[in-house]
């Protein structure tokens, strides 16, 4: 069941009420400085009653309103309306017997002092309802945004899930190809996995992370990969980074080195390479990465894996200023990102 009086809502109104009040005390200041004192205490008395008033129309009365019933709806309006006029004459009166209200002003009826009244009302009205209107345009824009955040961060989220499990799984593979052989090198191997595993668990559930830590986790990925190869697989990784304290988003850059050796070099048969190389200066990063590939240009299309294709969809979520691009060159294959890491959103 509705509350017969929002609190919350109520206390906007009360706001509105004392601008209302500052600007009618300006004004009757401007003409009527030496009464000054009299006329705050009857803006004050007749703000207390036009603040109630507003709330039931805007909240209650307006919102009752049907399009099926306008003529009744039109009626009930301008009912309310008058109504809200006589009462404030009444309230007015109530306010003199209490020796609250001041009587600065005069009139020769009843009537006269009624429609003075509805003049005071319906400039109430009008500021209010602008007020209100501009009130609840912010805060439905406020809303919107809110919503949007909240639905890119969880978009964002189901993204790092899926990308998660995919490296773990593509981990794990190259785990059970050296148990299988009977490697000596399967228990190192395994070390280093949960090595990952814990940083993956632990350091990367924040939106930033050090730039020395995301280069930790490549540097112990290449050394798990390099596990399987024998002395023929060539591996350079040099950076250059002004600061290595500076944020980045968790693991963004594992996809294009974990894309590397899973589509490039266990494709390749003679000589398998990789070359990565980061920078990172005056908040431009620039990552490259070149690795051996078995495809060659006009054999297939550049196809993309879930990693990329979850890449591409994590950097259009997480900045404004960035490129991604990967190109089939004879026998190699490039992929160059670069990022303004100060258009983050």
């Amino acid at each position: 069941m509705k509350k017969w009086i929002d609190i919350k809502r109520f206390r906007f109104y009360l706001w509105v009420g004392l601008a209302f009040a500052f600007v009618g005390l300006f004004a009757d200041y401007a003409q009527h400085s030496n009464s000054f004192f009299e006329r705050v205490l009857n803006n004050v008395w007749m703000v207390s009653y036009v603040t109630v008033l507003n709330y039931f129309l805007f909240e209650r009365t307006l919102p009752s309103i049907s399009r099926k019933k306008i003529f009744s709806s039109f009626f009930k309006i301008i009912g309310f309306i008058f109504l809200y006029s006589a009462i404030a004459y009444l309230w007015k009166c109530i306010g003199i017997s209490l020796h609250i209200y001041t009587v600065l002003k005069t009139f020769d009826t009843t009537q006269d002092a009624i429609s003075d009244r509805f003049s005071y009302s319906f400039s109430s009205i009008i500021f209010y309802g602008i007020i209100r209107h501009i009130y609840n345009y912010i805060k439905l824009k406020q809303t919107s945004q809110q919503l949007r955040i909240e639905k890119q961060q969880a978009e964002l989220n189901y993204l790092k899930s899926q990308t998660n499990p995919h490296f773990l799984f593509n981990t794990l593979n190259n785990i059970y190809s050296l148990a299988r052989d009977k490697s000596d090198l399967a228990p190192e191997s395994i070390l280093r996995l949960s090595k990952m595993l814990r940083y993956m668990l632990y350091e990367t559930g924040g939106n930033f992370i050090a730039v020395e830590q995301e280069l930790k986790i490549i540097s112990d990925y290449i050394a798990l990969e390099q596990l399987r190869y024998d002395e023929s697989l060539r591996v350079n990784f040099n950076y250059d980074i002004e600061d290595m304290k500076q944020a980045l988003p968790p693991l963004l850059l594992i996809p294009l080195v974990e894309n590397a050796f899973k589509h490039g070099v266990s494709e390749t048969r003679n000589q398998p390479f990789v070359d990565i190389h980061l920078s990172i200066k005056q908040r431009q990063l620039s990552f490259i990465i070149k690795n051996s590939t078995g495809a060659f240009p006009g054999e297939q299309p550049v196809k993309e894996n879930i990693g990329l294709s979850n890449l591409r969809r994590q950097l259009e979520l997480l900045f404004t200023d960035y490129n991604l691009f990967v190109q089939q060159q004879p026998a190699v294959f490039v992929s160059t990102l670069k990022i303004n890491l100060a258009s983050h959103v």
